[in-house]
């Protein structure tokens, strides 16, 4: 026992170090004031938690959750079927390629990634090389700088987010569950219906999180493609620190990000339980 404690030990000291000290820093600072030249000034307040009350920065919050709610949804629609191609269409040698293919991404610097949205998106870019190429268009179209392509650029970025998670739930479901519906005379979408989804409902779940709680904190992809004109709670993040000198204010707001996100881990973790005990009752009743 003692051994094993010993070989946790290193992770949790980097851990204490790298986040946990960090963390703590970061509260303090968000309960400080600063001076007219950036300096932060440990004079404990709350006003930097009730300015986030401001309509300003509550309307800045409500359209990040909206988008991060929207983005959440689109790598459902799109990621779902993905996964489900590569556990159950796929056969077992092709599978290992399958996933290699939705990671390749994370093995190309998100900013380089980022910025080839750029390239294809722009005016003189391929999409609208292409269509004027072809007289579909006369004029190019405006693809960049607006809310369409922050959608974009964060769905693209955040798939495998989802992907992955589903994958491996529908990697351990019992396949035996979808031979007895067919025996039982179950067409295909009523077996996906009442066996695969339910099932697999904790890698959606997990997903979601995931992609939704990324999206909160997302300001690279809003500040490449979309410009001046589309401001997420990431972006207001970033001006605090860097550009505004307001390291107080832009404390508290990551904390209020911080918070919401642990509220969702929470609620997974319980829905999680719920879950485990519902299926440990019914299998007690049968």
């Amino acid at each position: 026992m003692k051994r094993g404690k010993m070989l946790v030990l290193p992770s949790m000291v980097w851990l204490g170090l790298f986040f946990a000290l960090p963390l703590l820093i970061v509260v303090g600072v968000s309960f400080a004031s600063r001076t007219a030249y950036g300096q932060v000034v440990f004079h404990w307040t709350l006003e930097n938690y009730a300015r986030f009350l401001e309509p300003l920065y509550l309307t800045i919050f409500v359209s990040t959750l909206a988008t991060a709610l929207i983005t959440t949804l689109f790598t459902f629609a799109m990621g779902y079927p993905v996964a489900y191609t590569i556990a159950m269409v796929l056969p077992k040698k092709w599978q290992q390629a399958g996933i290699i293919l939705v990671m390749i991404p994370f093995w190309i610097n998100f900013l380089i990634r980022s910025y080839s949205w750029v390239i294809i998106l722009r005016a003189q870019g391929l999409v609208n090389t292409f269509l004027l190429h072809l007289g579909v268009i006369q004029v190019p179209m405006s693809l960049l700088y607006n809310n369409y392509a922050v959608m974009l650029g964060m769905v693209y970025a955040l798939l495998p987010f989802m992907v992955l998670p589903i994958y491996v739930s529908l990697e351990q479901m019992d396949k035996r569950l979808l031979e007895a519906a067919s025996d039982l005379g179950a067409a295909p979408f009523t077996a996906f219906r009442k066996i695969t989804l339910p099932l697999t409902l904790p890698g959606v779940a997990a997903g979601s999180i995931l992609v939704f709680i990324s999206s909160l904190g997302m300001f690279v992809v809003p500040d490449i493609m979309g410009g001046a004109k589309s401001a997420l709670m990431g972006n207001v993040i970033q001006n605090q620190f860097l550009a505004a000198r307001d390291w107080p204010f832009g404390s508290a707001l990551s904390i209020i990000l911080a918070l919401l996100s642990l509220v969702m881990i929470v609620l997974y973790y319980k829905a999680l339980e719920a879950q485990k005990g519902g299926k440990s009752h019914a299998e007690k009743l049968a």
